[in-house]
């Protein structure tokens, strides 16, 4: 009898445990055959010639990114709630498993003074490049600005000392997602205000009597505050990321955007302007600051038809090289084009295509030479790319995505 009123203590403890903790499991599958094709030409006093590069793939991610996610939150009382997400990216073309929680991994306490959260989550600074995109920063319609901003950090990463992060950032310098993070959330309720702000500690180690000790190389900070009510939404955000901290040849990459939405019912049209500038010390002429300037717009709409929705949009940015030298500048245009048919609330449909024209793509060509995906992904997205040696640079590409998403 006593061991049966024990048991049932027991199971009436946990059940009341139970009943204040959740647990989620959830993710996205998403299949489709892409296309990629690349031209690069020839400029200046070179014989005219042009090359065409193509790849067909099986991608992974034309619609959503494919994932594998377990969230969960415990209710401590008073208000105040614990909660942790960890997600992982999913390769279901070749049965890519979980090899990391790369996507996100976070511990956090909640409250009615907002949310502080720790570990590796999307920087304050992308958020608007992907909540203001008519295709959400995914497939070859991906956000002009966010696949330009992509190559400038995975770039200068590799320039200035390689990769952060163990590799998980896919070679960026902490434009996409940064590790090693404490962020703070603004409560709900507050009229329809948002933000946080955000610092990523760069763990570097301390060495006495060493100049630039320790390197501030994979600091991030950054912040973000908007507007949300109804139909209307819109942000602003900026932030740093460290690239070298030693003067004379520090090096620092800033973002500022600001983006928004409404929707009118019919449509619900989308816009970002984005000034990311690249300042180094002693790169100018005579040792002077050189700051690069990537100057871009974004602009879209996505229109319910029936069961489905129509997507496009139109991307230019153009760079400015702040080497002072004439003739050094360039500039890209993006249009793409897509429509999604909802077969249920889980599963659609896709199809999308575009198209990019590049300018002066000799100058700064491993940026500027954009890609229908982000170049710095060529493990988890396989494409071709331009040919830049041998008098040749970047002049267009096309493609198209056509799959099914499931989310579950």
């Amino acid at each position: 009898m006593k061991r049966t009123m024990l048991l049932l203590s027991v199971l009436a403890v946990s059940g009341g445990a139970a009943a204040q903790s959740s647990l989620t499991v959830f993710g996205v599958m998403d299949a489709g055959v892409s296309h990629y094709s690349t031209k690069s030409r020839s400029w200046g006093g070179t014989p005219a010639r042009q090359v065409t590069q193509s790849q067909t793939v099986l991608s992974p991610s034309g619609y959503a990114s494919s994932r594998l996610g377990f969230r969960g939150t415990e209710d401590l009382g008073g208000g105040l709630a614990a909660g942790f997400w960890l997600e992982a990216p999913l390769a279901n073309d070749t049965g890519g498993g979980i090899a990391n929680f790369g996507r996100r991994s976070t511990l956090s306490l909640s409250g009615p003074f907002g949310e502080l959260r720790l570990g590796r989550d999307y920087t304050a600074s992308f958020w608007n490049d992907a909540v203001f995109d008519p295709f959400s920063v995914n497939g070859v319609g991906t956000n002009l600005v966010a696949v330009v901003n992509s190559n400038i950090a995975a770039s200068r990463a590799l320039a200035t000392g390689g990769l952060l992060n163990g590799g998980l950032s896919a070679g960026t310098d902490s434009y996409l997602r940064t590790s090693n993070a404490v962020s703070y959330f603004l409560p709900p309720g507050l009229g329809g205000f948002y933000g946080q702000v955000q610092y990523a500690f760069h763990e570097n180690v301390k060495t006495s009597g060493t100049t630039d000790s320790p390197s501030g190389r994979g600091r991030y900070a950054g912040a973000r505050v908007g507007w949300a009510s109804g139909p209307a939404d819109v942000a602003l955000a900026y932030g740093e990321s460290t690239l070298v901290s030693a003067a004379p040849a520090g090096e620092k990459i800033k973002s500022l955007n600001l983006g928004g939405s409404y929707d009118f019912g019919a449509v619900k049209v989308f816009g970002e302007w984005s000034s990311v500038r690249d300042a180094r010390d002693n790169a100018g002429l005579f040792g002077t600051r050189s700051t690069d300037r990537y100057d871009g717009f974004v602009a879209g709409v996505n229109m319910p038809v029936g069961p489905g929705v129509i997507r496009a949009s139109f991307a230019r940015v153009n760079f400015k090289n702040g080497n002072g030298l004439p003739n050094s500048d360039a500039s890209v245009d993006k249009l793409a084009l897509g429509y999604v048919h909802n077969l249920s609330r889980r599963t659609a449909l896709y199809a999308t295509v575009a198209r990019i024209g590049i300018r002066n793509g000799h100058n700064n060509p491993t940026v500027m030479g954009v890609t229908p995906l982000v170049v710095s992904l060529p493990a988890i997205f396989p494409q071709a790319a331009y040919v830049t040696t041998g008098g040749m640079e970047p002049r267009s590409a096309i493609g198209y995505d056509f799959g099914i998403r499931h989310a579950f």
